[in-house]
């Protein structure tokens, strides 16, 4: 049994993202979602520092060091890509206007409870960035992390321990072994698996209470 790469992980996810969709795509590993989307796929990514329509840089072309996502990463616009300033960006997001949004975690709780910007330890360094404004704003919240952390410690759990970047607002789970959907306040439900991983040695990595549903199917990069 080989957990999910991140890379595969990000595969997996973008095939998940509902068609012609506006995609909010967090700092770090969501950012890997961006080169397994279709064109056929019509999803028009946005980024909180002031683009709507961008793409990852094709191969061989010289970065704009102007034109940048909010995780600092060189990017390309698409057909028809607009920029525009932080109040407006800002805009798109608290307004409802952002279908999905894809976002690291530390902890999901079983509340869909969320704290991904600050893990209260003395040499970390909180990064607040737009997720609390993400989370308030779009329809869907998409969390993609690893199952557990560094110290095996499970990041699915009953309540969280870290500052909360938003409570109640996770709809849906992607980590290296494991995709769950959140019903709040009662269990998270696995819609699927990786190969060779069973449900009792998933909830045994797991926090907060799980149920298998009855269609759990073998996830396949």
């Amino acid at each position: 049994m080989s957990p999910l790469s991140r890379d595969q992980l990000a595969q997996v996810l973008a095939a998940d993202i509902p068609s012609n969709s506006y995609v909010n795509l967090g700092v770090g590993m969501p950012t890997l979602v961006a080169k397994h989307l279709k064109p056929e796929q019509g999803v028009v990514l946005h980024s909180e520092n002031g683009i709507l329509g961008m793409t990852g840089l094709p191969a061989g072309q010289t970065p704009d060091i102007d034109l940048v996502n909010a995780s600092r990463e060189a990017v390309s616009l698409m057909p028809g890509a607009s920029i525009c300033d932080h109040v407006v960006s800002f805009s798109m997001m608290r307004g409802g206007h952002i279908d999905v949004t894809i976002l690291g975690g530390f902890q999901v709780s079983v509340e869909g409870d969320l704290a991904n910007w600050d893990t209260g330890q003395a040499d970390a360094i909180p990064a607040v960035g737009g997720a609390m404004d993400l989370v308030a704003g779009a329809k869907q919240v998409f969390v993609m992390m690893q199952h557990v952390d560094r110290e095996g410690r499970a990041k699915l759990v009953r309540q969280c321990t870290y500052p909360l970047t938003g409570h109640g607002v996770v709809n849906r789970v992607y980590t290296d072994l494991a995709i769950m959907d959140v019903i709040k306040g009662q269990h998270l439900v696995v819609r699927g698996m990786i190969e060779g991983m069973t449900f009792d040695a998933l909830q045994s990595v797991t926090e907060a209470p799980l149920v298998l549903a009855a269609d759990c199917c073998v996830i396949h990069p």
